[in-house]
């Protein structure tokens, strides 16, 4: 009779969701209680003030939503702009690409410029485009920072010297849902208007809380189109209905009580660790990441060193060989999660996921069976090189910079 138990853990190496400390689950294990006791209050007002931290953000407004980045990203949009609102994006990834989907369904019109996968976006592109937006119809810019599609990180802080070269009032809006919590944010130095993250990446939490930080900014302008009739239409996502209840520690609706928790636990983690060891951690994973990469005599999908990202790596697979294969083989062999190709480098690509609460010997655990199932599929690489090439450089690195 065949096995229907497979012993130890799933080892799991995507992008998101990501691995959940012991704690975090613990924390997350607590009965139902009134979300509107005079007790409440005393978990979700420090929430509100802590998330920020994490943000790098003192002047900004946490909003906590029962919903999944796609959700915040609809609220950014609907809480500060208007029907046939004109904003400018770039596309290089299949989530840049889903946001530019969802802001041409809600009736926004979409300024698009297109970036080879590989890369991000292209901060002199956005500048020449809103100095020659003389009459400022643009009324927003939005940036995927991280695009773990093809393992690319963006340049925030060039895009906001590229909007105050042009002059220009765009808002500025950020998809943080796989950086935020992982790689250094600065919301304020930025000026970022609206930022976005989701619970199940580097805030170490299951799926369902979604995260948005908003300037003062973008409030005001979200005052200025309430009274416009083609605002477009929010309600459960409505930033009036949580400023009215949040200052005093309430929700307009019911909130994930165990998310809530868990939220309070994860910050706990990250400022024991401290967000610059947070930091420090992923880049050391990520470039032992590339290291065995290269030591494989592969490629991975950011066309530049400038564009990787600490938080996953897309390797690229020879032509002829099917990396959707290969993380099958991963899956039910091995019982090691690898994140799949999507959209244009579907098959093309298979990805290694380095974040959230990860050490070295869990990465170097991933970088084992990736060999393993490559050589395996007919990918034939050296057994043992990656691992060598990880290991030699995260021995020389420590993951704490104390």
């Amino acid at each position: 009779m065949a096995a229907t138990r497979r012993p130890g853990r799933n080892h799991l190496f995507v992008p998101g969701p990501t691995n959940i400390p012991d704690r975090v689950q613990r924390a997350m294990l607590v009965p139902s209680e009134d979300h509107r006791s005079v007790d409440f209050p005393a978990l979700t007002k420090p929430l509100f003030e802590d998330t920020k931290k994490v943000y790098g953000s003192t002047d900004g407004t946490i909003f906590l939503f029962p919903a999944s980045g796609t959700g915040i990203w609809e609220s950014a949009l609907t809480n500060t702009l208007c029907r046939g609102d004109k904003v400018l994006t770039a596309r290089f990834g299949q989530f840049s690409h889903l946001w530019i989907d969802m802001a041409q369904r809600i009736g926004l019109d979409v300024v698009v410029q297109e970036e080879a996968w590989g890369t991000g976006a292209d901060p002199q592109k956005i500048e020449e485009a809103l100095r020659a937006d003389t009459n400022h119809e643009i009324k927003a810019v939005m940036v995927v920072h991280n695009e773990t599609a093809t393992g690319v990180t963006s340049d925030i802080g060039a895009v906001r010297k590229a909007i105050d070269a042009a002059g220009h009032p765009a808002l500025l809006f950020v998809d943080g849902v796989s950086s935020i919590g992982s790689l250094p944010f600065r919301m304020d130095e930025w000026k970022v208007d609206c930022a976005i993250a989701g619970s199940q990446k580097g805030l170490m939490l299951p799926a369902g809380l979604g995260v948005i930080c908003v300037s003062p900014k973008a409030l005001k302008v979200s005052e200025g189109a309430a009274g416009r009739n083609d605002r477009l239409a929010h309600v459960y996502f409505a930033w009036e209905d949580h400023r009215k209840q949040n200052p005093a520690g309430y929700f307009p609706y019911t909130p994930s009580l165990p998310l809530l928790y868990g939220l309070r636990e994860a910050l706990a983690c990250l400022f024991e660790e401290g967000l610059e060891n947070v930091y420090h951690r992923h880049h050391v994973l990520g470039e032992a990441t590339r290291q065995a990469v290269a030591a494989w005599g592969l490629k991975t999908c950011a066309k530049d060193p400038k564009w990787n990202s600490d938080t996953v790596t897309a390797i690229v697979v020879p032509e002829g060989v099917d990396a959707a294969q290969i993380i099958k083989h991963a899956f039910v062999r091995y019982n090691l999660a690898l994140g799949a190709g999507l959209s244009q480098v579907a098959g093309k690509v298979f990805r290694i996921g380095h974040v959230g609460d990860l050490n070295e010997l869990s990465l170097l655990g991933a970088i084992a069976g990736a060999e393993m199932a490559m050589n395996d599929c007919g990918l034939k690489v050296t057994p043992g090189s990656g691992v060598a090439a990880a290991a030699n450089y995260l021995r020389e690195n420590p993951l704490n910079k104390n």
